[in-house]
């Protein structure tokens, strides 16, 4: 395993991009994280000690993080996503593919801890905390939503349509792509400050 001093090479004023959970898929330039060693891995850290001891990176470091299939594992997420936003440089870009709720696969697996859905993410940006306080420091605002739909179940509806569908139909999702930015500093608690996602629908 290589130290946060040598991920980012002498002089190099940009951030670490961190690829987190990586397994095998292991991308070239970034940090690969996981928690069990294995070719490529760069950095070992169990994700579920996040709020108990610190990611293994300095504050403001990292300028991109891409998750796939990682945060729907996550037991203790609001640590997870505080530790994040810790790590995160102003305006970083936190790519989280996830399984859509409503599908069977978001379910199906005993190692998955909840489902998420597009308004899930609003729990990960500070401005949403006007009626409750978690104990949650983050603030992370909700830039893109992505769903990937099949052409074959999406048939010849139209982008209305399909919204309509995605909100009343079980496994009309593949998979949901979430964009996130790391808003620095942190807001207040003010909902009239919540950021909305644009919307896309792709047909795969």
């Amino acid at each position: 395993m290589v130290s946060s001093e040598e991920m980012q090479p002498a002089g190099d004023t940009g951030g670490i991009k961190l690829n987190l959970g990586c397994g095998k898929v292991i991308r070239k330039g970034w940090v690969n994280h996981d928690i069990m060693p294995g070719p490529g891995v760069d950095l070992i850290y169990d994700l579920e000690s996040c709020g108990i001891e610190p990611f293994p990176l300095p504050d403001d470091s990292v300028e991109e993080i891409h998750a796939s299939h990682l945060i729907e594992h996550i037991d203790r997420v609001l640590p997870f996503m505080q530790e994040m936003w810790r790590i995160a440089r102003k305006d970083c870009r936190f790519e989280l593919r996830v399984p859509f709720g409503a599908t069977d696969m978001a379910w199906a697996d005993p190692t998955h801890k909840r489902p998420y859905f597009i308004r899930s993410f609003d729990y990960f940006q500070q401005p949403f905390y006007n009626f409750a306080d978690y104990g949650y420091r983050g603030d992370w605002g909700t830039d893109q939503v992505t769903f990937l739909i099949p052409k074959s179940v999406a048939g010849t509806n139209t982008a209305e349509e399909l919204m309509h569908r995605i909100n009343t139909e079980r496994n009309l999702v593949a998979e949901m792509v979430v964009n996130l930015i790391a808003h620095k500093p942190m807001r207040p608690n003010d909902r009239a400050l919540i950021t909305l996602p644009n919307v896309n629908l792709n047909l795969v």
